[in-house]
Order: structure tokens, then C-alpha cells, then sequence
């Protein structure tokens, strides 16, 4: 896959799933769209992972945080088209919460989703410098995404383990 994404490879996706349920191993395609193809077919790409990755914006998944390195790559790759979709999606896997609330209120395990959240919201904070960066932009177009990412960031600390 080039340069870009040059680790996609090495994630076994093939035991995962993602938040809809479905074998993961359809994003390293969908990333791959993101990264080379044109507006349109990235965009739709973006949207077709945001529904694997962290489906209604709020569920995340095992296949979310292994996802999630290539997500803040691609959001601050220049020729990438639809960076801040990109920004807004790793913005919403940083604020989901939903296993967290399903946990809190009842007396199921949710041991292994409440392992994918705290996961996902890790790999967020780990690529805090990557979103610095292009929050730092003198583009709005580009920065704007990116600085919103930002508190969302410290409105959201990594869960820690129970």
C-alpha cells in the first residue's frame, strides 16, 4: 500500500470484528480508498469505516483501536481528501462511552467491550502529537477539525481498568 499505511498489513484483522458485527477484515481496503482515491470514493470510504469503526458514532468495537493509528496517519496526510472526517470520526471514538454506561448501569460482563473503549480512547490520546500538529495549520479547513479534536481529547482521559 506505499508508504502511507505501510503497517495495514500487519494487523490481524481476520479474528476481529468490527462494530457492526462484521468480520474487520474489509478496512484495510476501506483505508486504502481513503488514502488514494478521489473525493468521492474517499469520503464514501470514510463513511463505510466510521460505521465499522464506531457505528452510530458512539459504539466502538475490537476491530476500533487497531484502526485507529491508520485514522490519525490519514488525518494528517496532506493529499488525503477528507481529513476532517477523519478528525470528526476519531473525535467521536474519543468520546464513546457506551459500554461504559451499559456497565455502570446494569450486572452483565461487559469485561471484553469495556477492554475495546478503553483500547480505542488510548489509541486516540497515543496520536495527540499527530492531531497538534495539524491543529497548529494555518488552513481553518484543516486546523478546524483537529481543534476540536483537541478538548475532546482532554474532556475524555483514558479509562482506567476497574
Amino acid at each position: 500500500m506505499g508508504r502511507t499505511l505501510k503497517g495495514v498489513a500487519g494487523v490481524r484483522r481476520r479474528d476481529l470484528r468490527d462494530a457492526t458485527g462484521a468480520p474487520a477484515s474489509g478496512i484495510p481496503a476501506l483505508l486504502s480508498r481513503i488514502a488514494y482515491g478521489d473525493e468521492r470514493t474517499a469520503c464514501a470510504a470514510v463513511d463505510e469505516l466510521a460505521d465499522g469503526v464506531c457505528a452510530l458514532g458512539f459504539v466502538v468495537a475490537e476491530a476500533t483501536a487497531p484502526a485507529v493509528p491508520f485514522l490519525l496517519e490519514l488525518a494528517a496526510s496532506p493529499g488525503v481528501v477528507c481529513r476532517p472526517a477523519l478528525r470528526d470520526l476519531l473525535e467521536n471514538v474519543c468520546r464513546a462511552a457506551q459500554w461504559h454506561s451499559a456497565a455502570a448501569g446494569s450486572a452483565s460482563d461487559h469485561r471484553r467491550r469495556l477492554g475495546w473503549e478503553t483500547a480505542a480512547r488510548s489509541a486516540v490520546h497515543a496520536g495527540r502529537p499527530v492531531v497538534e500538529a495539524v491543529a497548529s495549520s494555518v488552513r481553518p479547513k484543516e486546523a478546524e477539525p483537529a481543534r476540536r479534536l483537541l478538548p475532546a481529547m482532554d474532556g475524555t482521559p483514558p479509562f482506567r481498568e476497574a
